[in-house]
């Protein structure tokens, strides 16, 4: 069961919705735009040809007719010039900013370079032009998709993110729930075992296999330890990563198929101190192994690296199994995500949580190859640091 998967569908399909819809706006925006484009193109030609008669010597036409056409026009920005560029008169831009001279030589530049000037023909080798530019009006139209787009996109995003935390939420809250729960449920079948334990120690104590069911009822005892912890913060304390990591390694190798090749890069006698929660942390060091264990598919080797630098204790955990894609980096986190038949994907996202939120550490994939293998890499920030 991918439940990570299916949460990623709706996300692309609400990315999608929104692009389709800012798209269709767009492509019908600009079909206005063009159409109103055309008519204010019609518009100022109106306007230059009652201008033209009105300034024609010879003109019969109604004057009021004529000063109505140019007075209609209230929308767009226009300049009239001789023949030489020289302003004569102005309309629709405003002359407490654009009043001076240059600045409208300015306004006129612009005009030239966007649209094509109408010529008005006086007659005797005498013209005027008439440059325009787009409306307010037009330019809105023309900028409202994408700033449409924007908020749709910005709407979505927003309600996803208002969703996910909702749904965050209520998950964590099912989580502790069911932890608290398994913890409450283990802990009297272990308490009884661990009698059954002592009694067999005391009647047969040289049979090897009683002290493994002994070491295994005390990790049983730590499990629920672990679970009880979770959705609490835990208590930390100054303890040796070093000796840590090494219980952790030594428990998995006695229960791991001889196939398995534990292969340990640090000294048993070097110590490396942190403050951390013994139980979960080594939880965390578990959980990562058995990935590895799982990734080489019953043979491989799975190599374990204590270093440190200034600030931190850095464990690496690697192995040689079949690796995995960059997009699938931070997706092995998230609660659900598996590629086992079997399992919940837990694992490694109750892993970084511990990481993360309790130690104020860092988990993360270092690298990975399809076939060859993959690291992840741990950090702990060290006493004093």
């Amino acid at each position: 069961m991918n439940i990570y998967w299916n949460r990623s569908r709706w996300k692309v399909f609400l990315f999608l919705f929104a692009i389709l819809l800012g798209v269709g706006s767009l492509i019908y925006t600009q079909s206005l735009v063009k159409n109103l484009k055309s008519e204010e193109r019609k518009k100022v030609q109106m306007w230059a040809e009652a201008t033209r008669l009105i300034n024609s010597a010879d003109s019969t036409q109604n004057l009021e007719f004529l000063l109505s056409i140019i007075e209609n026009n209230n929308t767009v920005p226009v300049i009239l010039t001789d023949g030489h560029d020289n302003i004569i008169a102005v309309r629709n831009i405003d002359l407490g900013k654009e009043g001076d001279r240059g600045s409208l030589g300015v306004s006129l530049e612009k005009m030239k370079s966007r649209n094509n000037p109408i010529i008005i023909d006086l007659g005797g080798g005498f013209i005027n032009r008439i440059y325009y530019k787009d409306s307010i009006i037009l330019t809105q139209l023309i900028y409202y998709p994408y700033v449409q787009l924007g908020l749709i996109i910005m709407f979505i995003l927003v309600s996803y993110q208002a969703l996910s935390s909702s749904r965050k939420a209520e998950q964590n809250r099912v989580w502790v729930g069911m932890s608290k729960e398994t913890a409450h449920q283990l802990g009297t079948p272990t308490t009884s075992l661990s009698g059954w334990i002592e009694i067999l120690q005391n009647n047969y104590p040289d049979i090897q296999v009683t002290r493994e069911l002994a070491l295994d009822v005390k990790r049983l005892e730590k499990v629920t330890e672990r679970f009880s912890k979770i959705g609490s913060k835990p208590e930390l304390s100054e303890e040796n990563i070093i000796s840590l990591v090494q219980n952790s390694v030594d428990y998995l190798k006695s229960r791991s198929s001889n196939k398995v090749l534990f292969v340990l890069t640090f000294s048993s006698d070097d110590e490396i101190l942190a403050p951390v929660n013994p139980a979960l942390f080594e939880w965390v060091i578990e959980n990562v192994c058995k990935n590895a264990i799982d990734a080489i598919e019953g043979s491989g080797e799975v190599t374990v690296r204590v270093t440190e630098d200034e600030k931190y204790a850095v464990i690496d955990i690697s192995d040689t199994g079949k690796g995995m894609s960059k997009t699938a980096y931070k997706k092995i986190f998230n609660p659900g995500y598996t590629t086992k038949k079997r399992g919940w994907g837990l694992g490694l996202s109750l892993s970084k949580r511990i990481i993360d939120e309790y130690h104020n550490g860092k988990i993360f994939v270092k690298s990975s190859e399809i076939g060859k293998g993959s690291c992840i890499r741990i950090m702990m920030r060290k006493s004093g640091a």
